[in-house]
């Protein structure tokens, strides 16, 4: 590599990742601030909740970097997990830049890709684990970690102004069961040679001890299911593979077929397949068959976990599902955590399964079922003591865990500490680490599959209209503005009660749009927009004095 001038700099920037777990979307700049070179670690997605009405899937906003797409060197991508690939398809068009992946990570992207018809336009770099990616003044080494997913890599990025460890997602498993255990020698190597800087996971900086291994989860969940009698559904995310890995192999210990229920279910094992994973189970059986077993010998893996509603979990527990049923007598084991904002549709799944007499058991009721695939503070601890960085920088949270883990990092007598925000540009070489520029952050959302900005108007709309609700106002006119039918107010999503039932309501809302049409003069009812504006004003103010809330009103106007 060339020796570094003195105008060069090297840069952290989070776009997605930093005050908030998931759509990690991180850039490394390196060069004179005109003519910066760039690379991408991870472009990943996050879920719409309750307050974004029809939005599933949210993206990182790439505008800041799109400018500068030709200074895009390389897309490195440290795991399969949606929250770190999950954007690709969607967003490289827009940049255009060659992709890096390990074997089974480039399966799963490549089907993603395959679905946007996209696979021959990027192609990817195929990097074998603990392989070496030079993209101009950056090595990239990618150092074996241990996650819930075949695969997780640890990156050292070096430059001519010194090294940065970027650790992904990882925890140290030492029974991973997939895969090797987390190369400890490459890290306490790269702390010899010396390492800048770690950008390191924050998820569970609040824990103390240890994440525990996903062995302890297959010598729980094996005895557990040995227990039960009838039909057994396992609900736990898809893209964690070694979880998968753990219920077949506890399903088949107590003699029980398993069948997969989830398109990402078998979009996972066929991932997995594809590296030299999970060939000695057995075949999976498909749900037609699978409805023909003795309830004692099936045991169903199913998507749907955190209570996504068309997921497969939801549509069984709904009744909906077209060859899977549970009842009295079945059992529903999830094993997986809640993530937050999902409390309530995970809530109202398992009350739906109750409902019909399966039994739950959840990491509440039953801890060893579940393990958590991000370090905890100990194994933080030790990842400090290994890589012995000058600045720590987290990332892979929200504004409390990162300076949690700032604040943890002095504790361990880090040098320096720095908790970016998506957006913030931060200095890490030459000089001390600090912020030095803030840019474009936003996100945009997936909306019937259009890519719209976060704040736009359509959503804006179907934000009021959920919260307020909807009046549509409706009247026919002649041509010289004479009243012919209406004015006719109907409502969707607004209350009503005994002692001013909807229907007087709505024949007093009529009554104001008549009203503000009658103070019109005859050239405004000439005018639609005019007889719209009057009718709106008029409704609104009217529905402010009655519900106390203004909604969405939509007039027609219709001239005969």
């Amino acid at each position: 590599m060339a020796k570094s001038k003195g105008h060069d700099e090297l840069v952290f920037l989070p776009l997605g990742g930093s005050n908030e777990i998931g759509m990690n979307f991180n850039l490394y700049g390196y060069g004179p601030p005109h003519d910066r070179k760039w690379v991408i670690v991870d472009l990943g997605v996050t879920f719409g909740d309750q307050t974004t009405p029809g939005v599933e899937v949210i993206l990182p906003d790439p505008a800041f970097i799109e400018e500068y797409a030709d200074r895009i060197l390389g897309i490195v991508v440290t795991h399969a997990h949606e929250d770190h690939i999950g954007a690709v398809a969607h967003l490289w068009p827009r940049l255009k830049a060659p992709i890096y992946a390990t074997p089974f990570t480039a399966f799963v992207l490549r089907e993603k890709l395959r679905e946007a018809d996209l696979v021959e336009a990027a192609p990817i770099t195929i990097v074998p684990l603990g392989g070496t990616i030079e993209l101009g003044p950056f090595k990239l080494d990618l150092i074996t970690l241990t996650h819930s997913i075949p695969e997780p890599n640890g990156i050292a990025i070096r430059t001519p102004l010194g090294t940065v460890l970027h650790t992904g997602d990882w925890k140290i498993d030492p029974d991973p069961l997939l895969g090797a255990p987390t190369d400890e020698d490459a890290i306490r190597r790269l702390g010899d040679e010396g390492v800048l800087a770690m950008v390191c996971d924050s998820t569970n900086v609040f824990v103390d001890g240890v994440a525990g291994s996903e062995l302890e989860v297959r010598n729980t969940l094996t005895p557990l299911i040995g227990q039960m009698k009838g039909k057994v559904a396992v609900a736990c995310f898809a893209s964690n593979v070694a979880r998968m890995d753990s219920v077949i192999r506890a399903a088949e210990a107590n003699g029980r077929r398993v069948c997969l229920v989830g398109r990402s279910m078998h979009r996972m094992a066929a991932a997995a397949k594809s590296v030299g994973l999970m060939e000695d189970v057995q075949p999976f059986l498909d749900d037609t068959e699978a409805k023909h077993y003795p309830p004692n010998k099936i045991l169903f893996l199913c998507t749907g976990s955190q209570g996504e509603p068309r997921a497969a979990l939801s549509r069984i527990a709904e009744g909906t599902h077209p060859h899977v049923n549970l009842g009295a007598g079945d059992a529903c084991v999830f094993s997986s955590r809640v993530i937050p904002g999902n409390e309530i549709p995970i809530r109202n799944l398992q009350n739906k399964l109750t409902e019909r007499g399966v039994r739950l058991y959840t990491e509440r009721d039953h801890p060893g079922i579940h393990v958590s695939g991000h370090p905890c503070r100990d194994e933080l601890a030790e990842m400090y003591r290994w890589a012995r960085p000058e600045i720590a920088v987290p990332t892979h949270g929200e504004r409390r865990h990162l300076m949690e883990h700032a604040a943890f990092a002095r504790d361990l007598q880090v040098p320096q500490q720095i908790a970016p925000r998506n957006g913030d540009m931060v200095r890490l070489a030459p000089g001390r680490a600090e912020v030095i520029d803030e840019v474009h952050a936003g996100r945009l959302y997936v909306d019937a599959g259009v890519l719209t900005p976060e704040n736009g108007e359509a959503l804006r709309e179907r934000r009021h209209a959920a919260y307020n609700g909807v009046l549509a106002v409706s009247v026919v006119l002649d041509r010289k503005g004479k009243v012919l039918a209406g004015p006719e107010v109907r409502a969707l999503g607004l209350p009503t009660d005994e002692d001013y039932p909807l229907e007087d309501v709505l024949d007093d809302l009529s009554e104001e749009a008549e009203n503000a049409l009658g103070r019109l003069g005859r050239d405004d009812r000439d005018l639609d927009d005019a007889v719209e504006t009057a009718m709106s004003r008029a409704v609104k103010k009217a529905s402010q004095r009655i519900w106390g809330r203004r909604p969405v009103v939509e007039t027609t106007v219709l001239r005969v």
